[in-house]
């Protein structure tokens, strides 16, 4: 089942370079895109600071997105809604309009982070919703979901640029050498810091969610 995203910028209306930050963005998209091609429909701009697009699988979206994350600079920081329900369109003189049950599951799912970043998990970068027309079963692996994103979430907040940029390539199978390599840094720093900010469970997460 197709899964629909929703992406926006967190605080972009605060931000001092707002042209900057949407740079920034883009090009961690297009990274993301180049590295791991999982996208049905790559996530494309549609009005303000808001992304859209269509993932095949749940488990295909929640890697891809954790790429996403890992790839954006410090001072960027993005929310994520994946909607699981039917996903249409409505038809306009302007091009097709996103629209169903799967996007306002998405809609509703970045609502969710939004209020949880308020109040008792500022962490919080991402949520899965399901329709409610969706059976129980999908409504259950959207809850073991959620409770899998809120510990990565807050393990990928807690890390610094660097160390988000070292996960980034141990999940694309990079070795702790050649990271070393390309920061100018040692062996057994890279090791050091990857254990530090707890990236293995990161790189382990994302292989379990690549293995298919």
């Amino acid at each position: 089942m197709d899964i629909a995203v929703t992406v926006d910028i967190v605080g972009s209306r605060r931000l001092e370079d707002r042209d900057a930050a949407q740079r920034a963005l883009d090009e961690a998209i297009t990274r993301v895109e180049r590295d791991l091609p999982l996208a049905v429909r790559a996530l494309r701009p549609t009005v303000g600071d808001e992304q859209q697009g269509v993932y095949a699988s749940l488990d295909a979206a929640m890697a891809s997105l954790l790429l996403l994350q890992l790839a954006l600079p410090d001072g960027v920081a993005c929310r994520f809604g994946l909607g699981v329900g039917a996903i249409g369109s409505v038809a306009s003189v302007r091009g097709d309009i996103p629209d169903g049950p799967g996007w306002w599951a998405a809609r509703a799912a970045i609502e969710t982070v939004h209020a949880m970043e308020q109040r008792a998990v500022p962490s919080s970068r991402t949520w899965v919703a399901a329709s409610e027309d969706q059976p129980p079963s999908v409504h259950e692996d959207v809850r073991r979901a959620n409770a899998y994103l809120l510990a990565r979430d807050a393990l990928v907040a807690g890390m610094s640029e660097r160390a988000r940029r070292l996960t980034y390539g141990r999940c694309l199978g990079a070795t702790q050498r050649e990271l070393a390599k390309a920061e100018g840094i040692t062996q057994p720093a890279v090791s050091q810091l990857l254990a530090n900010a707890g990236a293995q469970a990161i790189v382990e997460g994302f292989r379990l969610l690549t293995a298919h």
